[in-house]
């Protein structure tokens, strides 16, 4: 078993997990980058290992179980434990999203990415996580999950998603279930939100960077062991759930 730490990022082929991949590597961690799609994976880790990260691939559709099962499996052979899990792979879901209209399918397709995903995902690598000192969990959300900031009057909280917003609204409560039952250990468990962020997933949008987007990854993945557990953070601290 190695003493390096060992991460995996879902979803780190491109955007801000890429980024959250590229800086824990720089940190000197052997990072997992986490991705179905076989030939961006690769040309990913190849792009990190020549910027002198230990970066490795792990194929992984976090909707699939087989898949999952698979990566888990892959880490366990190479590592033996895993120190922190970057929950970050996850999809707007198609347009039109207003409520009224909206396709059921696209609020199903997008609760399984960024929510049933997650869970899948993190339950399959709990056992690897145990066998760390200072285990710790990020799950990607984003500010549009917050109830307060959606109901407060001037907000600025994005298009009307019912697909979307939801999806991480959800994403954060079941953090808060994640926090409350691992409680008793030394797991941390917190939510990010990384900002708008230009990537492909708003058509590159976003008024910030994919690095300014991954740094509040990287401060939650780095918490001391007394750091917070159960929170929703970005840079400028809580976020208001």
């Amino acid at each position: 078993m190695t003493e390096q730490t060992i991460a995996l990022v879902t979803g780190a082929n491109k955007g801000i997990g890429y980024e959250i991949a590229a800086a824990l590597g720089a940190l000197g961690w052997s990072v997992g980058v986490g991705a179905r799609n076989d030939e961006r994976r690769e040309a990913a880790v190849a792009k990190l290992r020549a910027a002198g990260v230990g970066a490795f691939g792990v194929p992984l559709d976090v909707t699939d179980h087989a898949s999952v099962t698979a990566a888990a499996e892959l880490i366990e052979d190479r590592a033996g434990r895993l120190d922190v899990l970057v929950n970050n792979a996850g999809i707007t879901g198609s347009a039109p999203q207003m409520p009224t209209t909206v396709d059921v399918a696209t609020v199903r397709t997008a609760v399984e990415t960024n929510v049933i995903g997650v869970i899948r995902v993190t339950n399959a690598m709990l056992p690897l996580l145990r066998r760390s000192t200072s285990p710790r969990i990020v799950n990607i959300s984003s500010g549009v999950g917050s109830l307060t900031r959606q109901t407060t009057p001037g907000a600025e909280t994005g298009p009307i998603a019912v697909a979307y917003a939801p999806s991480k609204t959800f994403l954060n409560a079941v953090t808060i279930q994640y926090a409350k039952e691992l409680r008793d250990t030394n797991i941390l468990i917190n939510a990010a939100c990384p900002g708008y962020c230009a990537t492909d997933l708003n058509g590159f949008r976003g008024v910030r960077t994919p690095q300014q987007g991954a740094a509040i990854a990287i401060r939650l993945a780095t918490l001391p062991d007394d750091g917070p557990t159960g929170g929703f953070f970005d840079d400028a601290g809580e976020v208001p759930w």
